[in-house]
Parts: structure tokens; sequence; C-alpha cells
């Protein structure tokens, strides 16, 4: 039931291309009220279909970069249109984003692994969170606050601008996200207007721990 009312398409036609929109895995309303139905209708219905349509535009006028999985363009969207490195950066954020979500009931907890390497790092889970929370209300602007492993198998909170992450070749902390955040105000500001800081403060009650740990554990294994 879930699925069915969140695979309903977006009003618009899609633009034909490589790229495609995927469902939402749960309701629009899942993550009430944390983040509202509306908003999450208009963040995956408006504003990624538009990165995607966007893609899939940039794509089509430029044949070097036909062919190119969305991991390939953000690995060299440094010498790529501008057009790519917005909308490659912002569908590849999305798509990652709505994975790091889960409805009451399926959202688990930092596994113990994870939590050991965080505490390396941090102290123990609060500290990082309040780092994490940090490095979303201190970007300037929109953005993105990140959970990453760094290419020394270290876990490293970082931030980007707009669409940017940390998979792509122009990135100032370069990893494999494992947990990401949105601060663009779209995510956020139906419910909490300017507040960016309540919204990232209350966004860990929806965070999916089952797939953060997942995506720990790959990133740990290509190190070895």
């Amino acid at each position: 039931m879930a699925m069915a009312q969140a695979a309903a398409a977006p009003a618009a036609t899609p633009v034909a291309g490589p790229f495609k929109l995927a469902p939402l895995p749960y309701a629009f309303d899942a993550l009430a009220p944390v983040i509202d139905k509306e908003t999450m209708e208009i963040h995956w219905g408006k504003h990624h279909q538009a990165y995607v349509d966007n893609l899939n535009k940039a794509v089509s006028a430029d044949p070097a970069l036909q062919g190119k999985s969305l991991e390939a363009l953000l690995a060299q969207v440094s010498t790529a249109p501008k057009a790519v490195r917005d909308n490659a950066g912002g569908h590849w954020n999305h798509s990652f984003f709505w994975t790091l979500m889960a409805p009451e009931g399926q959202r688990g907890a930092p596994s113990a692994r994870l939590t050991r390497a965080i505490e390396a790092q941090w102290g123990s889970v609060d500290k990082f969170k309040a780092a994490f929370q940090q490095a979303g209300t201190s970007q300037f602007g929109s953005g993105w606050a990140w959970l990453v492993v760094t290419p020394d198998g270290k876990l490293a909170v970082t931030s980007t601008p707009n669409q940017d992450n940390p998979l792509m070749d122009l990135a100032p902390v370069k990893g494999r996200p494992v947990l990401a955040n949105d601060v663009w105000e779209h995510a956020y500001y139906l419910s909490y207007r300017n507040r960016r800081g309540e919204y990232l403060a209350k966004w860990w009650d929806v965070v999916n721990w089952g797939r953060v740990n997942e995506l720990y554990d790959e990133a740990v294994a290509l190190k070895r």
C-alpha cells in the first residue's frame, strides 16, 4: 500500500533519457510529523524530477557524456558543463537521501561496528550528531551535510554547497557517503520555515540506520 501511494508519477511528463526518477520507498506521509506529506510530494515529484529532466537534457546535448553512468559523470564532473554538475549531483544526492529515511518501526539503530567507529572519531554518538548538525547549520545557503568514509578508511563529517557531493572529483573532502541530510530550504521550509537547526535536530527521528549500517559496511569492505 505504501509503495502504491508513493509510486504515483509526477504531474508533468518526464523528459526522455537514460536517467529516471525511482519511486519513493515509502508513502509520502510516512515520515510525518518530522517531514510532512506536502513537502515530500513537492520535494520528490517536483524538485527531484526537475534534476532528472535537466540531466537528461544536458546529456543528450553532449555526445561525450552519453552512455556514462551517474557515478561516472560525478567522477569527472569538473570537466563537464555546469548543468551536469548541478543536475547529476541533484539526482544522485536525492536518490541517496530517500533511502536514508524510513517509516516508524523500520529505522533501527547504529550497529555496534558503526558505533565503535563513531566513538573513536568523536567520542560518542551524541557528539557525532552535534558535529553533523553543525555542518548542516553552518553550510551557507543551500547544500548538504555528509558522513563519509574517507579514502584512508576513517569517518569524516563534511558539507557541500548546492548539489555537490563527496563523490565528485572536485570535492574538497572526498569519500563514500554513508549518511546525508538535505539543507536546501525546499527540504524543510513548509514545516520549519527558517528554523534549519530545528529540522536538523528532529531529522534523526526518521533516519534509516539499517541502511546507514549497510553503507558503512560496504564502504569499509572496499578499503580492504
